[in-house]
């Protein structure tokens, strides 16, 4: 009886053990999504992101390719619009403050 208790205690402290352990590995991953999200200027975390978290592990990241490629194969296309760029934004203001450039110019050139 006295066996199968300390038995029972060490099974329950690993148990314990195993639990903080996959906690740590969980939180370090969760970090290193959030900082490759912050890396590419985004705010979500993508599908990319957790592939590439898994290069360390060969059978882990060709299992992580294979279910994204599965879920991009089942996914319904959405016909989304393109998002006007940012570069075409500032192009326009850029343009609109070079006319106003030139027509203070035409304010300050002296007439004869």
């Amino acid at each position: 009886m006295e066996e199968e208790d300390e038995v029972v205690n060490l099974l329950r402290d690993r148990f314990r053990l195993s639990g903080i352990s996959i906690a740590e590995v969980e939180e370090h991953l969760a970090k290193d999504l959030q900082l490759f999200a912050w890396h590419a200027r985004r705010k979500t975390v993508k599908m990319e992101d957790v592939i590439i978290s898994t290069h360390r592990n060969e059978n882990l990241a060709a299992s992580a390719r294979s279910f994204c490629d599965n879920l991009a194969t089942k996914a319904p296309k959405s016909e989304r619009r393109p998002r006007r760029s940012k570069l075409l934004i500032t192009d326009d203001k850029a343009a609109s403050s070079l006319d106003l450039e030139d027509q203070e110019q035409e304010d300050i050139t002296p007439t004869d």
